[in-house]
């Protein structure tokens, strides 16, 4: 189930591995309702937190490529300042997100 949490505003990501870690995630953040998960084939969910602890994932009809998740995780890094961003490069998307895991 690997996928980023991409939260409106903040060039940081989430990795989230499992969907015990989206639930912890999003019982502790104040989520937007810009706020969107992006799966290892680049499609884009918006997440829609409702009342009684009930959360919505809404497809966006709209995939990423990999150049544009590729810079998500350059953005990721060069806020964290952790790593030189020319370096980052992917061949698939599953394996930019699971690059993140192991940044982690």
């Amino acid at each position: 189930m690997a996928m980023l949490f991409k939260l409106e505003g903040d060039d940081e990501l989430l990795f989230i591995a499992s969907e015990a870690d989206l639930v912890n995630e999003l019982d502790s953040l104040i989520s937007s309702d810009e706020d969107v998960l992006i799966d290892s084939l680049g499609e884009v969910y918006k997440v829609q937190a409702g009342s009684n602890l009930d959360t919505a994932f809404t497809a966006q009809h709209r995939a990423l490529t990999l150049e544009e998740v590729t810079s998500l995780i350059q953005a990721h890094e060069f806020a964290l300042a952790q790593v030189c961003i020319i370096k980052i490069q992917f061949t698939s998307i599953h394996e930019a997100i699971q690059a993140l895991r192991h940044s982690l």
